[in-house]
């Protein structure tokens, strides 16, 4: 999507909602703000736009109802807590739905549910099914259940992984800020917004700021967020969620907020699930021939590039290449266990069944199961 005239005939939409939004800065859930965000969102379908909801909010809700002020640390307490005001947020949006004459559904998704292959087919065919039944999914982290070790991190990443997961045309992430700024306004009253750019311009990482108590994101997870639902060609606005019919003006055409931009073709899609790992199981080290042609010529990972084994992964499982200078470079799916490998590399494909005592495949990682980062 190349300008704003087109988000008006853009089919598939992601809107993603923050807890400072939501909870009108920690003050319990906005239900008139709510109320008004549902409203310009049934709109929206009646226009014939499809509409995925990805809603922060739970554990600032949790909290309001519990008087806590301070976010708490232990991790059973923040369950706890996102299980508590779960319940609320999901009564709010099924009641304002309803009464534009939708049904919202609740999807409650843990890293882990991505990162599973089948469980990622799994979710996004349940996702599309909801669409089809003209019912608005209702997305947030299953904070209830989430560790650290498998947690998103942050509803912003969350919503760019759903945004690929249905190939969204558009993320829009309403935020209590007008846009991104070349600067923090909050310091520099000159500070100018960032109208349009490239979802992946490194320079925008340089502009984005901090968060705030409420929430686990802030302006740099939305940059990040953008670059990462990018990869399947999705465009990100950025804009405040306190302007007025936000939504309808965007459909419009409106210039409004930051929009961030895809500057590459979508990704295949299993080329998306790669991209969207969180969680690598290894590393592997590889000199610069190898990172010539994996960036040049888009060629499969030969044993013969790779210098150095790191982790104990199986075959199969998510590894992280990196150049000899230490910069991540691509990530891919392995043929050869840890251990296998670390016999294997350095050695010219040929061998490898002399050297194992079998071959599987030619290559460390084929070309089909790797993506460039």
């Amino acid at each position: 999507m190349r300008d704003r005239r087109q988000l008006g005939a853009s089919r598939r939409w992601v809107v993603k909602i923050g807890s400072a939004l939501l909870t009108n800065d920690g003050q319990g859930l906005d239900l008139e703000a709510i109320g008004g965000w549902v409203a310009q969102m049934a709109e929206l379908r009646r226009a014939g736009h499809e509409l995925l909801l990805v809603s922060s909010g739970a554990v600032a809700e949790g909290m309001c109802r519990l008087g806590w002020r301070e976010r708490p640390h232990a991790l059973n307490e923040l369950q706890a807590v996102a299980a508590l005001g779960q319940m609320g947020l999901v009564q709010a949006y099924e009641s304002a739905f309803q009464r534009h004459g939708y049904h919202a559904a609740q999807v409650l998704l843990t890293h882990d549910d991505l990162a599973d292959r089948q469980r990622y087919l799994n979710a996004r065919s349940t996702l599309r099914a909801l669409l089809r039944l003209g019912v608005v999914p209702v997305v947030n982290e299953n904070d209830t259940v989430a560790t650290e070790e498998i947690r998103f991190g942050d509803n912003d990443t969350l919503a760019a992984l759903v945004a690929n997961l249905v190939e969204a045309d558009l993320l829009v992430i309403l935020t209590d800020q007008a846009g991104l700024f070349d600067a923090d306004p909050r310091h520099q009253p000159d500070a100018r917004l960032v109208e349009e750019a490239e979802a992946e311009d490194e320079r925008l990482l340089l502009m984005a700021g901090g968060s705030g108590s409420f929430g686990r994101g802030g302006m740099l997870t939305k940059v990040r967020a953008a670059a990462r639902a990018a990869r399947s060609g999705t465009s990100t606005l950025i804009v405040s969620g306190r302007e007025p019919e936000v939504l309808a003006r965007v459909a419009a055409g409106e210039r409004l907020g930051t929009l961030l931009k895809p500057a590459r073709e979508p990704l295949a899609a299993r080329k998306q699930w790669l991209a969207g790992q969180l969680t690598v199981r290894g590393r592997l080290r590889l000199d610069a021939g190898a990172v010539e042609v994996l960036r040049q010529a888009g060629r499969s990972l030969l044993p013969v590039g790779v210098t150095q084994v790191e982790g104990d992964f199986a075959r199969g499982e998510l590894v992280s290449c990196l150049g000899p200078d230490g910069t991540e470079v691509a990530r891919g799916l392995v043929n050869y266990a840890a251990e296998e490998a670390r016999r294997i590399i350095g050695q010219p494909s040929d061998r490898i069944e002399s050297i194992l005592g079998y071959v599987d495949e030619p290559e460390l990682i084929h070309r089909d199961n790797l993506v460039l980062v």
